[in-house]
């Protein structure tokens, strides 16, 4: 456990995908993201999840995904479970969002200490 997560009592991981995605590409965005998200709610270690859209701003990213996990060790464990998931109903998501144009900024993230 890291000094941080050791301070705040918490060991929750934020995983959160942000993305551009052209108007010709949402639905199919959505579908894809629905689905992972369906799967990630039945994984051990899962605690919220959040699908968000940008209806007003001037933020270059129009959807964001929060998945809070109660910890990195929940996150490496489904990993190879959406990765098999993901395989065997033939969805490669780097293919899908270089053919879709879109573009993803995509990292874990911790909370800070409260000021």
């Amino acid at each position: 456990m890291d000094q941080l997560n050791q301070k705040l009592g918490n060991d929750s991981v934020f995983r959160v995908d942000k993305f551009v995605v052209p108007a010709e590409a949402r639905e199919e965005i959505l579908r894809k993201v629905r689905a992972t998200h369906e799967l990630l709610r039945l994984q051990q270690g899962f605690v919220q999840d959040f699908l968000l859209e940008q209806f007003s701003g001037p933020g270059e990213f129009n959807l964001v995904t929060i998945v809070e996990w109660e910890n990195q060790a929940a996150i490496d464990n489904v990993v190879p479970i959406v990765k098999a998931a993901h395989e065997q109903a033939g969805f490669n998501p780097q293919e899908t969002i270089a053919r879709l144009g879109v573009r993803a900024d995509i990292a874990n993230y911790q909370r800070l200490p409260e000021l």
